[in-house]
């Protein structure tokens, strides 16, 4: 069987050519392509995307606005689009007015009842890019994602660049907000987009030690908690793991293409052997110890509970083992180790699903 066909549904004005200020591109002088168009169109047709206009045209045929005068623009833009290899696969114009709505018209789906009926399509990737709300509704009404742009009349909105980045690279991102009487969370991770940690705790070591996580694990890592430390570290801690592994199995979705495991890590005298995997089964195992209660202002005994946390709502196994004489060294090759394990288990290595039970 052949594989399902995902479809990109744009708008025309505002989207693939800007739109002057009376709304209407009935000359050849009015013809603007909208910002990055073409290597975004381009980047999706490369990853198998086909796609199809679908527009209003109001009054499109009457004296106010003839046929011609909407065919000479028309025909050039498309001429452009074909001159850098991008085919529309079809054009679905409405000539009703928003005074006369016909069900064909943004953000009616009659238009493209065709592909409705079509199972060769893939709906789950199938989105639509338009400018303004209506675009939006059409989305939902089709229950496919919407892309708004960005533009100068209808206000904030993203880029063709990033929507092109959505849909082909998939950035397998989460965000957490976690709140209780103790503490107030919000962690980012963005598996495929590493960028220098950003983390605030109140715990100046434990910021250090969170940011080896996204530095050395190559993963994107905003954390910010505001916790209870008047009364003791526990809550901070333990809550910062809970919300992080949280978000790395929200990121982490149903794991199709991960590596998996993660298998050592020195620090000077110290050594970490780690073994992880993304199993679903949460399970920490330690083997080591250390002889400070505290190194910074990070209380040792917490270390271990944080990576139990983790693994918990990480759905993690972790097998940790430290030796050494540095009680720094020792925490931060746990920390450190346990990064480089992660980075290895979240890498993409395909698109199957690396386990013979089907689900992870």
């Amino acid at each position: 069987m052949s594989a399902l066909q995902p479809i990109l549904f744009v708008d025309r004005d505002g989207t693939l050519i800007k739109e002057p200020q009376d709304h209407q591109v009935d000359r050849l002088d009015k013809l603007r392509l909208v910002e990055d168009v073409i290597p975004a169109l381009l980047k999706l047709r490369d990853a198998g995307w086909q796609f199809v206009i679908v527009t209003n045209q109001d009054g499109l045929g009457t004296d106010a606005f003839p046929q011609e005068d909407f065919d000479v623009p028309q025909h050039a833009m498309l001429d452009v689009f074909e001159s850098q290899g991008i085919h529309f696969r079809d054009v679905l114009v409405d000539v009703s007015t928003a005074a006369d709505p016909a069900p064909t018209r943004k953000p009616g789906t009659g238009l493209v009842m065709p592909y409705v009926r079509d199972r060769r399509i893939d709906w789950t990737r199938s989105a639509m890019v338009g400018d303004r709300d209506t675009d939006i509704a059409f989305a939902d009404n089709l229950g496919i994602r919407g892309f708004k742009l960005a533009t100068a009349e209808f206000g904030e909105g993203t880029d063709w660049l990033s929507i092109a980045h959505e849909l082909v690279d998939a950035p397998r991102t989460a965000r957490v907000e976690r709140n209780t009487a103790e503490t107030r969370i919000v962690v980012s991770v963005d598996l495929d987009g590493p960028s220098e940690p950003a983390v605030s705790t109140g715990l100046g070591f434990f910021d250090h030690m969170l940011a080896q996580l996204g530095k050395h694990g190559g993963f994107g890592l905003t954390l910010a908690c505001k916790g209870d430390l008047h009364v003791d570290e526990h809550h901070v801690v333990e809550d910062c793991a809970l919300a992080l592994g949280q978000a790395l199995a929200q990121a982490l979705g149903d794991k199709r293409g991960v590596a998996r495991y993660g298998f050592l890590l020195p620090m000077d005298e110290a050594l970490a052997s780690v073994a992880l995997d993304l199993s679903g089964r949460p399970c920490f195992t330690f083997r080591g110890g250390f002889s400070r209660e505290r190194v910074g202002d990070l209380p040792t005994e917490l270390v271990t509970h944080f990576f139990r946390s983790l693994c918990e709502s990480g759905g993690i196994t972790l097998n940790l083992k430290i030796e050494g004489d540095n009680d720094h060294h020792k925490v931060e090759a746990c920390f450190k180790g346990v990064a480089r394990a992660l980075r290895i288990a979240i890498s993409r290595d395909g698109c199957d699903l690396p386990s013979t039970k089907g689900v992870l």
